[in-house]
């Protein structure tokens, strides 16, 4: 498991890639990316998956 260091907000993750935190909760929920809860109920997602959002929306864009 990932240290709560190299997590990062779904805020932080749509600011680093340019995508809308309603496009990352959507590709969470149709199992493109995975997020781990706080106690708060709060998503983090890992540093790697802003590689992943790169790598959706390059398919996205190929069609």
């Amino acid at each position: 498991m990932a240290k709560a260091t190299d997590r990062i907000t779904i805020g932080e993750l749509a600011e680093r890639t340019g995508v809308a935190t309603s496009a990352i909760r959507f590709y969470e929920s149709i199992g493109l990316l995975t997020s781990e809860r706080t106690s708060g109920n709060q998503r983090r997602f890992r540093r790697d998956d802003i590689r992943v959002v790169s790598v959706i929306r390059a398919a996205q864009a190929v069609g």
